[in-house]
């Protein structure tokens, strides 16, 4: 019975929170490519809200930055 309450415990897993919202974030900077690189994969695709944990509202402004810095060649639109 015991083993039944542990194993579920393990089984839930913690609710991802969206960054920008903890760091009460007003706007999202296309310029800042380190933190916008955290949300692209090796294959420079953007990762998904589900992925990333990032709300539905700054995951809109968050791909909005990513094609501003790609435009700009701040960001690569495809890696090798």
């Amino acid at each position: 019975m015991s083993y039944e309450r542990d194993n579920r415990q393990n089984n839930r897993r913690r609710r991802k929170v969206c960054q920008f919202c903890v760091d009460r974030a007003t706007e999202i900077d296309y310029k800042d490519a380190a933190k916008l690189r955290r949300y692209i994969s090796e294959r420079s695709k953007i990762l998904p809200r589900r992925t990333t944990g990032v709300c539905a509202q700054h995951q809109r402004r968050l791909m909005v930055a990513i094609k501003r810095a790609r435009q700009v060649a701040l960001m690569p639109y495809i890696t090798d």
